[in-house]
């Protein structure tokens, strides 16, 4: 027993090889392996069986066969700019992209503030960021709904200030969209600005100030490029998750808005075209992976910089 054990301590990893295994082993289980699974079906075919596809390999007698069925990625790509899928793509990389704007936009300022400010109250105010993680994900979009609606509070409150004279159409609309995705993706985008700002050398703010620098050229000279990792980190936690997001274009946005998320759940659920919802997975994954390798360059040049 005690030899066998001594053969298998051999291939095991070894003090720090363990720590480095577990995001390796993390990234096998959770991305590569299903995301190797998802490559396979979108090379099938559909089928009226359980699972809904073919086989990609058959056996007849001696004779081993591969099926690789390349229709579906043609047909994302057939029907040319206006096609479905390529107007998908494009509405979920514009909303992605003006959500990581707007939530760039006011969740700086908010994180500079937590970072700035005394122990006791940073402690508090991050709480107040992280407390809405603490209420269903879901609930928080309803309440969007009831605040958004013809008659919800906030066509009331500016009727009830005479700012309008009837309500005005929110709920439903790309800018009810916009406004649950900034809401919703707002605390991924504040914690990694937070994390960079706090750690900033305030004996630098303090030496721009006694040097003559107005507080404006100390924030574009020091702060902000002293920030960017915070900046591109959050960006990325925000872009890319934002890209696929389903549930809130579906709820707010009264299931006409045409997104990738949308097209996914179509294709798996109501026509069972589990290849051609895969096909879709993998184009969106490919879209995805060049600013996660820009991000990972960026920061192997950062690591490399602060050496």
């Amino acid at each position: 027993m005690n030899i066998m054990m001594n053969k298998l301590a051999r291939f095991l990893p070894k003090g720090r090889a363990w720590v480095t295994a577990v995001p390796y082993t993390w990234m096998l289980l959770f991305f590569l392996i299903p995301f190797f699974f998802v490559l396979k079906i979108s090379f099938a075919e559909v089928d009226i069986s359980q699972p809904p596809y073919t086989d990609l390999v058959t056996r007849t007698e001696d004779l081993l066969q591969i099926h690789l069925n390349l229709g579906k990625y043609i047909a994302i790509f057939s029907d040319g700019w206006m096609g479905q899928y390529i107007v998908a793509y494009g509405t979920s990389l514009k909303m992605a992209f003006y959500t990581t704007v707007f939530t760039l936009l006011i969740g700086y300022p908010m994180a500079y503030h937590i970072a700035r400010a005394k122990e006791a109250t940073r402690n508090t105010l991050l709480m107040l960021v992280m407390l809405p993680f603490w209420t269903s994900f879901l609930l928080r979009v309803y309440a969007w709904i009831g605040i958004l609606k013809d008659n919800g509070v906030l066509n009331n409150l500016l009727m009830s200030l005479h700012i309008i004279n009837e309500p005005i159409e929110m709920l439903y609309t790309p800018f009810s969209i916009m406004v649950g995705m900034v809401y919703s993706y707002l605390p991924f985008m504040i914690l990694p600005l937070y994390s960079h700002l706090v750690k900033l050398d305030g004996r630098l703010l303090e030496a721009a100030g006694d040097l003559g620098a107005k507080p404006w050229r100390t924030f574009l000279s020091i702060t902000l490029p002293l920030s960017k990792g915070g900046i591109i980190a959050g960006s990325m936690m925000v872009f890319i998750p934002a890209v696929g997001e389903y549930v809130i274009p579906e709820l707010l946005g009264g299931g006409d808005a045409l997104m990738i998320g949308k097209k996914l759940m179509d294709d798996f659920g109501p026509n069972l075209d589990w290849p051609m919802a895969s096909a879709v997975a993998v184009v969106m994954i490919m879209l995805l992976i060049i600013p996660i390798i820009w991000f990972h360059r960026f920061e192997t040049r950062e690591m490399k910089g602060n050496e």
